[in-house]
């Protein structure tokens, strides 16, 4: 009887072979953030206590500032934005509906640029300004785009799509009997919307919300541009300009707590309070048809945003890359896009096909081990590019030190730096980060795949892989194109871990672009800037087409 139940303790408690495969992954891949973490057992008590005296303060301020009004601008433009479209009906609605997601294509730190670029004292429009009324440097004021406010604004306007998408789907999933039982109680459309509409869609609200605001805390190109600071720049700074690698690990580590508590106040925010509603798309509320005045008035109100937050940039962009297309269109910008296009392939490749692995060990699992591991690596995607750079830098530092510790000590050679050095490296960083994004689509198309195929599969003989590639994959192909598509897109649009970590002299369009831009070479950043965002549309028009098929009504 003992016997028995220790060895029914022992398979509880101990996976299996392919288990234990997935759990040294899921380790190795939760390793950046452990590293991070446990760079605050060793202190720096010396460079802490200057970044105290000088900009620490700044760094926390601006970061929580720069968030907490991320967020707020994105909910109520994005929640707005979504009512509108979801509750009325009017002239080009189809149309705009899609086209406010658009600004999920474009890259924060290049709308930056081209902003910078049109807003500045030298840029066209202060330009045109003093030429028509005469007036010279000092005698008007225009609001200065390289600030705090500047990097807000610019975050609102291609993060806003988050808070969009979500809410825009809770809305129209309200039922109409909800409308019809508040009419009947004297309640007006206003206070519907305040008190029945809004805490319905509450949940999915906050996760928009929070989204953003993770985007925000992330944020490299945009706050380096202006000259804001923050935790993501003073990591750089810390790390390449005090040549302190531990400080800059510990401030890393500070970031992501910061990231980590908005993350469990919003799955807090989701578990204390609980809305159901039906899903019957033939229940859903009616749209209001407004005359052609109004709708009109509401159609352009509504289009300024993706107009300021797409098109705007896009046009912007195309006259810089024309004017300069003799110049730059060389053998080096094909360059960059073969090592672009290559990365991102590959690590789209790779981390699509762990996600594969990890959703299908968590099919044929329940063991408890299998969910720590899934939370564990759907992680990366709340962390901060910057501190997982940080996190995979140090240990494979360490790693090549030793490797080449050993290479002297027994064969008297140097084999230099074969994993911090290299792409692997990068490949690492972007597992971690992208992760999450692959899982979810891969996750989504395998339980929708009914449980009966796979025993009318096994039930022929088939073993446990064969069943995945020949049954599963097939099924859930559309599921998998959209993982790659995505993961190859946030790949290509990837900065701060880009930077860190790249090897030296490998350039891609998006470390090409901040280096044009850095270096106030506007024009030469034109045209990387425009390839990534036309390899963003892609899984942006994607999604659209999937929103509308989906949800409309």
């Amino acid at each position: 009887m003992g016997q028995k139940f220790t060895s029914k303790w022992f398979k509880n408690i101990i996976p299996d072979r392919f288990n234990t495969s997935l759990l040294i992954v899921s380790g190795l891949l939760g390793l950046p953030v452990l590293v991070v973490f446990t760079s605050l057992v060793d202190p720096q008590p010396e460079i802490w206590k200057h970044l105290a005296d000088t900009v620490l303060a700044d760094y926390i301020v601006n970061s929580l500032l720069l968030a907490f009004s991320v967020g707020l601008g994105c909910l109520l433009l994005g929640g707005s934005l979504a009512w509108c479209v979801v509750r009325f009906e009017f002239w080009g609605r189809k149309t705009l509906q899609w086209v406010l997601v658009l600004p999920l294509a474009m890259p924060a730190y290049i709308i930056a640029y081209t902003y910078t670029g049109l807003l500045d004292f030298a840029g066209p429009l202060q330009s045109a300004l003093r030429e028509h009324f005469g007036w010279s440097y000092g005698e008007y004021w225009f609001p200065e785009i390289r600030s705090l406010s500047g990097a807000i604004a610019m975050l609102i306007l291609v993060l806003y799509p988050y808070v969009y998408i979500l809410a825009r789907t809770a809305f129209a999933e309200q039922s109409k009997s909800l409308r019809e039982a508040s009419l009947s109680l004297g309640i007006s459309s206003w206070r519907y919307f305040i008190q029945v509409a809004l805490p319905m869609a509450r949940p999915a609200l906050l996760a928009g919300t929070a989204l953003t605001m993770m985007e925000a805390f992330a944020d490299y190109g945009t706050v380096q541009y202006f000259g804001v600071s923050t935790f993501t720049t003073g990591i750089f700074r810390t790390w390449f300009g005090l040549g302190n690698q531990i400080a800059a690990s510990q401030l890393a580590a500070l970031l992501c707590t910061f990231v980590l508590v908005l993350l469990l106040l919003e799955r807090w925010s989701r578990n204390k309070v609980r809305y159901y509603q039906r899903g019957n798309v033939a229940d859903t509320i009616p749209r209001i048809k407004l005359n052609p005045s109004a709708g009109l008035t509401l159609l352009l109100l509504c289009a300024l945003v993706p107009l300021l937050g797409f098109f705007v940039p896009v046009y912007q962009l195309l006259i810089w890359a024309l004017a300069n297309s003799n110049g730059y269109i060389s053998d080096d910008f094909w360059q960059l896009l073969w090592n672009s296009f290559f990365l991102a392939g590959v690590a789209a490749v790779l981390i699509v096909g762990l996600a594969i692995v990890f959703a299908y060990g968590k099919r044929l699992s329940r063991h408890p081990l299998m969910s720590i591991q899934i939370q564990t690596v759907s992680l990366g995607y709340a962390i901060p590019g910057t501190v997982i750079a940080v996190g995979v830098l140090l240990p494979l530092s360490w790693a090549d030190h030793g490797i080449n510790y050993l290479s002297e000590t027994f064969y008297d050679t140097s084999v230099g730096l074969i994993l911090s050095g290299t792409l692997v490296a990068l490949l690492l960083a972007y597992t971690v980060r992208f992760l999450s994004v692959a899982l979810q689509n891969v996750d989504s198309g395998l339980a929708r795949i009914t449980p009966s195929m796979d025993e009318a599969a096994r039930s022929m003989g088939l073993s446990s892989p064969k069943v995945l590639f020949r049954v599963h994959i097939p099924i859930m192909r559309a599921s998998i194109i959209s993982a790659l598509l995505l993961v190859f897109v946030d790949v290509l649009k990837e900065l701060p871990a880009t930077l860190i970590l790249r090897p030296f002299n490998y350039n891609t369009l998006a470390v090409s672009a901040f280096q044009y831009a850095s270096d106030e070479r506007l024009v030469d950043a034109a045209a990387p800037a425009l390839a990534i965002v036309a390899a963003g549309l892609i899984p942006v028009i994607m999604l659209s087409r999937a929103l509308d098929k989906n949800r409309e009504h």
